[in-house]
């Protein structure tokens, strides 16, 4: 026997370390979305209303949340964030935009923040695309459409504790409020 491979005659045990990996990660929660939002069954369950936003709650991946949610043109959700969740949403049905922030933002202290230049992101989503994203992500996503629908799946671990709403004028941001889930489902 090697010296490499010999046992010990006194071996000390030791409780085995779990990683600290995430439950469900940012790219599984896309990864369901994009399925679910490929699914014709799923997305015709949804019942469209012509002036607003509807939405159905679905069990995700591992405990996570998860929304089918349609859109009727020129609706959005405005500026917004889902606190220590990551999530991910995908368009099932024409297309949305994704302005964020590329900026950490912080989570608490605060009431207005003035972002710096350059920190602005947007993205156009059509059928089948979609974006995966980490706690504190601050966007708002919109059917800027004038006359078709959307419809998309978003998915979130931890299930949301909390959304915070946020107005922006220019460069600033401005904490408006904070959502609990009674508030929403």
């Amino acid at each position: 026997m090697s010296a490499s491979a010999a046992v010990p005659t006194h071996a000390h045990t030791q409780a085995p370390t779990q990683a600290l990996t995430p439950a469900v990660t940012a790219a599984e929660l896309l990864d369901f979305a994009l399925r679910t939002a490929a699914d014709p069954a799923v997305i015709a369950s949804l019942p469209l209303d012509p002036t607003d936003r509807t939405w159905i709650r679905l069990d995700g991946p591992a405990g996570s949340e998860a929304w089918v949610i349609g859109w009727p043109p020129g609706t959005g959700t405005g500026w917004h964030d889902h606190a220590e969740s990551r999530g991910a949403f995908a368009t099932a049905r024409g297309r949305l935009t994704e302005n964020s922030l590329a900026a950490r933002i912080p989570s608490e202290g605060w009431r207005s923040l003035e972002l710096a230049p350059g920190v602005d992101r947007s993205r156009s989503l059509g059928p089948g695309t979609g974006r995966a994203f980490g706690e504190h992500h601050v966007h708002e996503v919109l059917n800027a459409s004038p006359d078709e629908s959307a419809i998309s799946v978003h998915a979130y671990y931890p299930p949301l504790p909390l959304i915070r709403r946020y107005s922006r004028t220019g460069s600033t941001l401005t904490l408006d409020r904070i959502e609990r889930p009674e508030d929403w489902h």
